[in-house]
Order: C-alpha cells, then sequence, then structure tokens
C-alpha cells in the first residue's frame, strides 16, 4: 500500500492493531504518523488515549505496559513509538527479555489498541520473526526514496493535492535546485503557497520570487553559461555566489556540477541520441534537454571525464586537503579550468 492508500483507510476508520512504518525515505513515514497522531482520536480523548514513546528513551516491555492498556472512555487508543530504529528490540530472535513478550503480543495484539512503530532512515530486518509477525496481523509500509527524475512528478502530485498547478520548467527547477530530500521540498512548497491565490500555477517567476532562487544567478543559470562556454556570465555567476555564500554553499555547488556532468557523459555513451531517448536516460525533464545537447556539443568524452576528474579533486580541495583556499578562491580556479 502506499502512504495515501493508508491514509485513506484511515479516514473510512479502518485500523490494523500494528503498523510498521519503515524505509529510507522519512517523508512517507512522517505522512502517515502524523495522520494517525492528529485525527484518528478526537482531541477529548487524546489526553487518556494517546500514548507518544521514542525508540531511545524507552524499551519494549514499556511498549507492550502502554499497548495491552484498555482505551478509557473511547474505542480506541493511539500507542505510537517515534525512532523506532533506536529501540532496543533484543539482540536477537531468542532474546527472551524483549523480543519473546513482543511476539507473543504481536500474535494476538488488541484490537482497541492502535500501535505504530515509525522506523526511520533503514528498512526493518524482514527475515526477523517481529517483522513476520507484524506482516500477519498488521501492516508494514516500507517508505522507499524516490529516484532523482520521479521528484518533479512528486511535486506535481503535492501541489495538485492542495489544488494548484506548477509548470513542467517549475517542478524541473525545484527538484534539481532543492534535490530529493521531500521534506525540504513540501516546507518550501507550502511556504510559497501561501504567497499565490488557490487554483494558481506555480511558475519559474514564482520560485524566482519567493525561494530565494536569485533569478540570474543560480546553478541552473550557471550549467547554461557552461554549455555555451559563455566565460563572462559564468564568472559573474561564481562571483556572486562568492558574495553569498550563505546562498550559494560550494558543496551544493560541486553536487549539482557533478551530476550535471555526469549527466553530460552518459549522453556520450547513448547510441539514441534522440531528444526523448536522452530526457528517459539522464532522468531530466524535456526541458532541459536542449541545454544538455549545447553542453555535449561543448564538451567531448575526454574533456568531460577531465571535468568529472577536476570536481572530485576540487570537492577534496573544499574539504581542506590538499588546501588552504577558500571556497571563493577554489570555484574559480575550478570553473577556469573547466572552460579552458
Amino acid at each position: 500500500m502506499t502512504a495515501p492508500e493508508i491514509i485513506k483507510d484511515l479516514k473510512a476508520r479502518k485500523f490494523k492493531p500494528v503498523y510498521l512504518l519503515h524505509g529510507e525515505e522519512p517523508y512517507f513515514i512522517d505522512e502517515v504518523s502524523n495522520y494517525i497522531e492528529r485525527q484518528v482520536l478526537p482531541d477529548a480523548e487524546k489526553g487518556f488515549n494517546q500514548t507518544v514513546l521514542y525508540g531511545k528513551d524507552t524499551d519494549i516491555m514499556a511498549v507492550l505496559n502502554a499497548a495491552k492498556r484498555y482505551p478509557m472512555m473511547a474505542d480506541y487508543q493511539v500507542v505510537m513509538v517515534k525512532e523506532a530504529q533506536d529501540l532496543k528490540w533484543g539482540k536477537d530472535d531468542d532474546d527472551k527479555k524483549s523480543i519473546n513478550p513482543l511476539l507473543s503480543y504481536l500474535d494476538s495484539p488488541l484490537p482497541s489498541t492502535i500501535l505504530v512503530f515509525c522506523y526511520k532512515y533503514g528498512k526493518f530486518d524482514k527475515r526477523k520473526k517481529t517483522y513476520k509477525a507484524i506482516e500477519k496481523n498488521g501492516l508494514i509500509f516500507e517508505s522507499a526514496s524516490l529516484y532523482d527524475n520521479k521528484i518533479p512528478g512528486w511535486i506535481e502530485s503535492y501541489v495538485a493535492a492542495k489544488n494548484y498547478k506548477v509548470s513542467g520548467q517549475a517542478s524541473a527547477m525545484l527538484a534539481e535546485y532543492l534535490g530529493n530530500d521531500l521534506s525540504k521540498i513540501a516546507n518550501e512548497l507550502d511556504k510559497l503557497m501561501l504567497n499565490i491565490a488557490e487554483g494558481q500555477e506555480i511558475t519559474l517567476k514564482s520560485i524566482h520570487d519567493n525561494i530565494g532562487i536569485s533569478k540570474e544567478y543560480n546553478v541552473f543559470e550557471l550549467q547554461t553559461a557552461l554549455a555555451k562556454r559563455d566565460v563572462v556570465k559564468a564568472n559573474q555567476i561564481i562571483n556572486y555566489f562568492e558574495a553569498n555564500p550563505k546562498a550559494n554553499p560550494i558543496v551544493v555547488l560541486m553536487a549539482n556540477l557533478y551530476s550535471y556532468f555526469s549527466k553530460i557523459l552518459q549522453i556520450h555513451y547513448l547510441k539514441d541520441k534522440s531528444q526523448q531517448s536522452i530526457a528517459k536516460e539522464i532522468g531530466v525533464n524535456p526541458y532541459f534537454v536542449k541545454d544538455y545537447e549545447m553542453a555535449v556539443r561543448s564538451y567531448d568524452y575526454s574533456k568531460t571525464m577531465y571535468i568529472i576528474s577536476l570536481l572530485r579533486e576540487y570537492d577534496l580541495k573544499s574539504k581542506g586537503v590538499d588546501s588552504a583556499a577558500s571556497h571563493g578562491e577554489l570555484m574559480k580556479e575550478m570553473l577556469f579550468k573547466i572552460l579552458h
């Protein structure tokens, strides 16, 4: 099941006695657990019937003691274990002090208790008896990270759910600029939508005006300048980055340029270099393909390989390896070597 499907069931009051929410992507875990915490019980019932525990501050027996209680003047109680990856689950399946009592409970969970484990930043071991017991009598949701090329589509769905629209260029830019941190993207979109009338389209201008991406001096404009080998424009942007280091940290620049030139290298390997093929293979919005085609013409295979090696070298230098130069100086040196 997906997070929206689970929430749909929760809205319909179709509850499971145990939920294991686990996986690499914390956003979807938070989405489900926040709904349970905020919406399953009326506010008047939460005081006596909602317990929130944290993995590093509790243990299995405390969780079970809470789960075995009956709700007070209500149909259900919620017991939520946040940061369950920090919970001491027991050394192994034969740890009688913790795992056996847990397995006993999971074999016959209290139907009036909604027990939720939020296990973030990794997958729960599917070989464990605990996993199999929850799978049998509860619900397991794996929150997988989205591939980079799926982020623009997720942005469009997120915005549509809130009765807004977003242009393809805008969703692609947000994905490139903010990366794959869904919580960060959602937060920026929520702030942006406060300044736009409901139903309107989020455009590139909306992003420039509301999300601190300079219209002229950002990493996308730098990529375009590099693709055109526009030395003047590229240096103007780097000078702007040097003057505004907090808004344009070198670590973000390095990551973006490495991703950019890695995609250019991928295109060099492609037999089918049609725009459709390029967009599919490198996972970018078709809107950006022309810029990549221009870059491929500007940087042949050998030069692209050299630049990728250069980026690795300057990434280390930016972290203090064999260099005492400032980040601004390093960016300028690197840019000169890329363009010449």
